[in-house]
């Protein structure tokens, strides 16, 4: 069984910057104080994405209560290449890492010239094979969700990452669900295992069900990467806020991921340091239940078990059942090894 590794914790910010810089500088703020290890953006040119008349997920509809087009959402929601450069030196101020989702080949080209160095696929580009080639092309630390993927589309995206020059250990798999919220039935963590299985690669959650149980489970089940998506609070406008965690909700989640990292260990079953104490005083010893004269046959009559500071465990019944006492034993008198012959 392999060791628990440290999980990386990417605090996604998105778009719940609602297109505002102080707003994004805020949720990086957020993110460091809940301990996550990068916070994430989105990089996209509008034009670039979406065509004018491309309509809303109807998760965007109901969670904006706006009937708008894809393309006025988002157009509001664009950060500006300034803004960018700004995250990035505060994020490098305050010691977390910037990521951020390039949405399209040019924002591709733009960060590369920021100089970011870990890239995250979204699930929307697992079969577009231009981005693919270009971001494998990098052969930089690869981050691949597939979200709507099934199994074949997954291997076709890998084997497109790789031919393109990624290397395989520098790519991590999301399992992903792209549904705001995701149900729980609809959460299939157990696929997250079958990527692992498949691909060999170190794998992850991408998650959008409400709450933070599923990342914690995600975590005990191998988890070595989970995305969470989060906001400054879950009442403002816009398509994410409210499948994201406020800034406690995503503090508690990272407590909580460190401490099931804690609990897996090593996989080594033995005594743990904080418990090796109590094996003195918990674990019974075998003793007299009665007088015992020196000479007499120990048998289940005269030997009892309890808890003693001295005497062999219980696990030596059977080897002094049946032997002679050495010595004469009072009531309740710890028999040692030296004790049957």
């Amino acid at each position: 069984m392999s060791v628990q590794k440290h999980t990386f914790i990417i605090a996604e910010a998105g778009v719940n910057h609602n297109g505002d810089l102080q707003t994004a500088l805020a949720l990086v703020d957020a993110a460091v104080a809940a301990g996550a290890d990068a916070v994430k953006f989105q990089t996209f040119k509008t034009e670039e994405l979406v065509t004018q008349t491309a309509e809303q997920a109807a998760y965007q509809t109901d969670n904006t209560g706006v009937k708008e087009s894809q393309f006025a959402m988002l157009k509001r929601l664009e950060l500006s290449e300034q803004a960018h450069f700004e995250l990035l030196t505060y994020c490098q101020k305050h010691h977390i890492e910037f990521m951020s989702t390039a949405f399209d080949l040019p924002s591709v080209d733009f960060l590369h010239r920021l100089g970011v160095k870990r890239w995250k696929i979204p699930s929307g580009e697992l079969l577009s094979i231009p981005y693919l080639r270009k971001i494998g092309g990098l052969n930089q630390p690869t981050i691949l969700s597939t979200g709507m993927g099934r199994l074949d589309e997954v291997v076709l995206a890998v084997e497109t990452l790789l031919k393109a020059g990624l290397a395989k250990n520098n790519l991590t798999i999301l399992h992903a669900n792209t549904a705001y919220p995701t149900p729980y039935e609809d959460v299939n963590l157990r696929a997250m295992q079958t990527l692992a299985e498949t691909f060999q690669v170190a794998v992850g959650l991408s998650d959008h069900s409400l709450g933070i149980e599923v990342p914690i489970a995600a975590v005990a089940m191998g988890a070595e990467m989970v995305e969470k998506h989060f906001t400054l609070d879950k009442s403002l406008p816009g398509p994410d806020h409210k499948a994201s965690l406020e800034p406690y909700e995503l503090k508690n989640m990272v407590t909580a991921i460190r401490h099931v990292e804690a609990a897996l260990g090593d996989a080594e079953k033995r005594p743990s340091n904080s418990e090796s104490g109590n094996l003195a005083v918990v674990r019974k010893r075998l003793v007299a239940a009665k007088p015992i004269a020196k000479g007499e046959i120990f048998t289940d009559q005269n030997v009892t078990m309890k808890r003693s500071d001295t005497g062999v465990t219980g696990f030596f019944w059977d080897d002094v059942i049946g032997c002679a006492a050495a010595r004469d034993l009072g009531v309740n008198a710890a028999i040692e090894e030296d004790d049957y012959v």
